[in-house]
């Protein structure tokens, strides 16, 4: 009988239903000609699987949360010291369940919008889902590595088939661009294998993520730099930061609704994921040296795309290239190298999720309803449309980071922590992004003014009436509306949990930093990483 207090199962069985279950629809047997089975069949995989991952939520929780307890492992190729290898921290079961929680909304926003190749459309989907899972709880680099170069697959194909007039060059453009960058990742992977393998170091292969942080510590500066640079070939690509970030609003726009909300929803944090996950640890030296720079980056990407977002007419893309400036964000709270920035930067990757998620979500159903996304062509839906609207509006808010909802969490702590990062960061680089901020909330307010308020007017409905949302469309962004609600008002938890694992991921740099600025350090109380250490 299997054991659903097992944490070391259950991990790796978030993997294998979504695969399995998309695989069988490949079976010629069963579905055939009917629809609506394999969209129910689809939400019942994803629904199962999301339970799956609050069984392990809980036992995270409540029980002792020690990772061995949640870690699994099986041999593949043992001379390279290759394995499957699963478990979690705080970090990745944090993002394991915004995607188990965004799949099944994703599934039931999709029942109108995918009328063909319907049973096609669900496999890629359940299969993407899997290879993003597999992503957040592997622990072999090149099982990470596969589950990270395989969302790439099931992706190109929803953008290529499903999307619109465009779909066939944003697949292109966003499978060849991020496919180039993570080449470049791979290769500085496959390097820190090879200095771990020498008889200085492990003397053996091993492609344990653990064992070659360990080992990636120990290269001179140099070194690190150049495996750095690697590293964020592919993750900054993935992110997308400033200025190789020009794949993203195409990918977006040409996107079906449930492509668009994975994309933004979860598959962009694959990236700042993997920054969090190796660059910091692997390399603190020269994350220590770069991140000033980095930080100039991630601003000039909050600024610069915050003033696109201004003349954008396309709902959809303006939110994509929203999506651009606010995970500058999420970056710079990240390269503050603090317990707060850091922290902040996994709340934004939370809260960016389910809001900006719940955007498209939105977008997809008017588009549903008038067949534009053009601003200009419509305006006082309020009126027409009042469900609709409110959603819209509460969503907007959660995003520019209203105080009370999801996005002030994440948003207040990353600047919090590049204000009290002088070693890396410091005030100029809070400020500069503070005023990231105001521009947000002018772009998204603008839009909402213009869509929601005003003199009504319904692109190609004047004679016939609007319908609002239907059951199950205030069912697929009811969930999310009250996540964003509790995240906003008692985010405590979340953030209790993180402390442990970013610490520890950060701990490097941070000696890094005490090595270096002793005197600066010891006056500003940003973490308990330097009195556990003893510097």
């Amino acid at each position: 009988m299997f054991d659903f207090t097992d944490a070391s199962l259950l991990v790796p069985m978030m993997v294998f239903i979504p695969l399995l279950g998309g695989l069988a629809l490949l079976l010629p047997v069963g579905f055939a000609g009917r629809d609506s089975s394999v969209r129910h069949y689809a939400l019942l995989n994803t629904l199962v699987t999301f339970a799956v991952s609050l069984i392990v939520l809980g036992l995270f929780i409540f029980g002792d949360g020690a990772a061995s307890r949640f870690s699994s492992s099986v041999t593949w190729v043992a001379a390279f010291g290759l394995s499957f290898g699963f478990g979690i921290d705080a970090v990745s079961l944090w993002l394991v369940m915004l995607t188990t929680f965004l799949m099944p909304m994703v599934v039931l926003g999709s029942f109108s919008g995918i009328t063909k190749r319907v049973r096609e459309f669900y496999l890629w989907l359940l299969v993407l889902e899997a290879a993003m899972i597999g992503t957040f709880v592997a622990t072999d680099i090149i099982f990470f590595y596969i589950c990270f170069e395989f969302t790439l697959v099931p992706l190109f194909f929803l953008i290529g088939i499903y999307g619109s007039s465009q779909r066939l060059k944003a697949a292109r453009v966003f499978f060849f661009y991020t496919f180039t960058g993570s080449m470049l990742t791979f290769a500085g992977v496959l390097y820190v294998a090879w200095y771990a393998s020498q008889p200085q170091e492990l003397g053996r292969w091993t492609f344990d993520i653990g064992e070659l942080t360990r080992a990636a510590q120990q290269m001179p500066y140099a070194t690190q730099a150049w495996v750095l640079l690697a590293l964020l070939a592919g993750f900054a690509v993935k992110v997308p930061l400033f200025p190789v970030h020009t794949w993203l609003p195409l990918a977006h726009t040409e996107a079906p609704t449930a492509g668009s909300v994975v994309l933004a929803g979860v598959l962009l944090k694959l990236g700042t994921y993997g920054l969090l996950r190796f660059a910091l640890p692997m390399c603190p030296e020269a994350v220590v040296a770069f991140a000033p720079y980095i930080g100039v980056v991630a601003v000039t990407g909050i600024l610069y795309t915050a003033l696109v977002c201004w003349v954008q007419k396309d709902i959809k893309k303006l939110i994509a290239y929203s999506s651009v400036s606010h995970l500058g964000f999420c970056v710079l709270g990240m390269f503050a190298l603090n317990v707060q920035g850091v922290s902040g930067s996994v709340m934004y990757m939370i809260n960016h999720g389910l809001s900006t998620g719940a955007l498209f979500l939105c977008v997809g159903m008017i588009y549903e309803r008038f067949h534009t996304r053009e601003m200009r062509q419509m305006s006082g839906l309020g009126r027409v449309i009042p469900v609709w609207s409110f959603f819209m509006v509460f969503f907007c808010l959660a995003s520019v980071g209203l105080p009370g909802l999801n996005g002030f969490v994440g948003e207040f702590l990353t600047l919090l922590g590049a204000f009290n990062a002088p070693q890396v960061l410091g005030w100029p680089y809070a400020a500069t992004a503070g005023l990231g901020l105001v521009l947000g909330a002018i772009y998204i307010l603008y839009m909402v003014g213009k869509v929601v308020f005003g003199p009504v007017k319904v692109p190609g409905q004047e004679s016939h009436p609007v319908k609002d949302l239907s059951r199950r469309e205030i069912a697929t962004l009811a969930p999310l509306a009250v996540a964003c609600l509790a995240l906003g008002l008692y985010p405590n938890p979340v953030l209790k949990s993180l402390d442990e694992p970013i610490a520890r991921l950060i701990e490097p740099a941070r000696l890094v930093i005490s090595a270096t600025n002793p005197n600066t350090i010891a006056g500003v109380n940003l973490d308990n990483t330097a009195q556990r250490t003893g510097n």
